[in-house]
C-alpha cells in the first residue's frame, strides 16, 4: 500500500526528477515545489514546469530571490566563475540553500496536510556540500519536527548512491531516456546531457557511462 502524500523538493535537474519519480511510486499523493532563488538559468524554472505537467503533479513556484543577496556564489552570480579548488568548498555552493529550503518546504507541506519530504541530496557525490551530509538531513528533521510540532519524515533517496547508482535507480523506475533527455543538470544552462564541460556535466556523464557500462558487461540488471 502506498504511503500518505509526500512534497518533493524539485528543481528539474538528474537527482530531483529521479526523486520525484520515486515519490510518484511510493506516495499515493505527490506535489512539488520549485524554489526560484536568482539562479543563472531561468531555464531551471521552465524545465520543472515541463516535467511536472508532463507527469501530472501539482507544481508550486516560492520566491526565495532574497537568498541570492545574502550570499555570492556561482549559481546566482554570472561574474563569479564556477571553479572547485582543492580544500575548499565549490563557487557553486549556495549558503544556507538547503536549510532554508526544507524549512520553507515545511511550512508549505504542513499546510497541503503532507508529513513526508522528499529531496535529492547525497552525501556519496555531493562536491562537499556540507548541507547534503546525512547528519544534517536529520538533525534538519527533529528541527522542523520540533518547530512547528509536527510529524514530519524528510526522504532521502539517493544519500548512499552515487551518480551511476543514481542513473540505475531511473532506469529501474523505467524513466532512464525521461531523465536524461528532460532534466536540466548543467552550469551553463543546457538540458539533457549538457555542455559536457562544468562540474555537474562532468558528474553526470561519468555516473552514466559506468551505468551504461556495468549494464552492458551484466554486471547490474535493470
Amino acid at each position: 500500500m502506498k504511503q500518505e502524500k509526500a512534497v518533493v523538493v524539485f528543481s528539474g535537474g538528474q537527482d530531483s526528477t529521479t526523486c520525484l519519480l520515486w515519490a510518484l511510486r511510493e506516495f499515493a499523493e505527490v506535489e512539488v515545489v520549485t524554489f526560484h532563488y536568482g539562479q543563472r538559468h531561468e531555464l531551471e524554472i521552465e524545465c520543472a514546469k515541463n516535467i511536472a505537467t508532463e507527469l501530472g503533479v501539482k507544481h508550486r513556484i516560492l520566491d526565495m530571490s532574497l537568498l541570492s543577496q545574502l550570499t555570492p556564489n556561482a549559481l546566482t552570480r554570472s561574474d563569479i566563475e564556477i571553479e572547485e579548488k582543492e580544500g575548499e568548498l565549490p563557487s557553486t555552493f549556495v549558503d544556507g540553500r538547503n536549510l532554508l529550503f526544507l524549512s520553507f518546504v515545511a511550512v508549505a507541506a504542513k499546510q497541503m496536510g503532507a508529513k513526508h519530504i522528499v529531496t535529492g541530496v547525497c552525501e556519496t557525490d555531493f562536491s562537499g556540500y556540507p548541507d547534503c551530509r546525512d547528519i544534517f538531513i536529520k538533525s534538519m528533521n527533529v528541527t522542523l519536527n520540533l518547530s512547528m510540532d509536527y510529524p514530519f519524515v524528510i526522504h532521502t533517496p539517493l544519500m548512499w548512491l552515487n551518480k551511476a547508482e543514481t542513473w540505475q535507480m531511473a532506469d529501474k523506475l523505467e524513466a532512464l531516456d525521461f531523465v536524461r533527455t528532460k532534466t536540466l543538470t548543467c552550469y551553463n544552462g543546457i538540458i539533457a546531457d549538457g555542455c559536457g564541460e562544468c562540474p555537474a556535466c562532468k558528474l553526470r556523464k561519468r555516473g552514466l557511462d559506468d551505468y551504461l557500462l556495468m549494464k552492458e558487461k551484466g554486471v547490474v540488471s535493470k
